[in-house]
Parts: structure tokens; sequence; C-alpha cells
């Protein structure tokens, strides 16, 4: 049977350039991730404790957190503390409030 992909020697300097810049953001990627800043993520923190405190009810305020959990409200606070909010923080050494 023919194997269908393309072996490296049919590559071109262009794709090599391409598969090794990949590689280096990757790289980049994987070592800021992995630099062991958590950061207060204080976006996530306040979404959380603004469910806690929706209503007197639990019921209501676990309605709420399955909510937020299916519109990724959660989901997406919590990236953009990681990604921007705490890296600002990070870099500047000022708390953002």
């Amino acid at each position: 049977m023919l194997d269908s992909r393309p072996s490296t020697d049919s590559l071109s300097d262009l794709e090599k350039t391409a598969m090794k810049n990949v590689l280096a953001a990757a790289v980049l990627a994987l070592a800021a991730g992995a630099s062991g800043c958590l950061g207060p993520n204080k976006l996530f923190n306040s979404v959380h404790e603004w469910n806690e405190e929706a209503t007197d009810q639990d019921w209501v305020n676990e309605v709420v957190f399955l909510g937020f959990h299916l519109i990724p409200v959660y989901h997406l606070s919590y990236l953009l503390d990681i990604v921007v909010l705490n890296t600002i923080e990070y870099w500047t050494g000022d708390p953002l409030d």
C-alpha cells in the first residue's frame, strides 16, 4: 500500500521554515505557561463571588452556576485572566483592581 503522506524530502524550504516557526511558538507558549505564575485571577473570582451572592436561594445559585458553565462565562473569564490580566499584572508589577 502506498503512503499518501509527503516525505520530508519533498517539503520545500518554506514549509520547513514554517514548521520550525510553529514548533518554536509552541515551545515558547509551553515555557510561558509553565512558568509557575498563577496570579490572583481577580476576574474569575469576582464572577464566582457574584454567583455565590446572586440570590438567597441555593438552588437558584446552582442554576446560575450551571448556566455559566453552559454559556462559557467561567471559561472565558478564566482564560482572560490567565492570558491577559495576570500577564499584565506580572510584567508591570501593578495589581489590577
